[in-house]
């Protein structure tokens, strides 16, 4: 099974109360589900979890369904939610 890290930025770090953690996950939509299930007591991380994009290995995960996207040994997913801003 690979592993590797999420990393969770801005709103999602808040709501997962670390910056980072470990996967054991041979697809996106197990990595996140194990992440879920890790904070079952926090239900605002599964909230926060639905408006967030991602990236894995530093490509954009889109619209493509998370249960067919492969993680390999050493996969970083990063978690962004929406963000407030931008150029002006």
């Amino acid at each position: 099974m690979p592993s590797g890290t999420i990393r969770y930025w801005a709103a999602a770090k808040a709501a997962a109360g670390t910056a980072e953690e470990r996967y054991e996950a041979a697809t996106l939509a197990a990595a996140l589900d194990g992440a879920r299930a890790h904070r079952s007591d926090r239900p605002e991380f599964a909230r926060v979890l639905l408006r967030c994009s991602f990236l894995v290995d530093g490509e954009q995960v889109g619209a493509r369904p998370h249960d067919s996207v492969e993680l390999r040994e050493g996969s970083t997913v990063e978690v962004l939610p929406p963000f407030a801003g931008g150029a002006r």
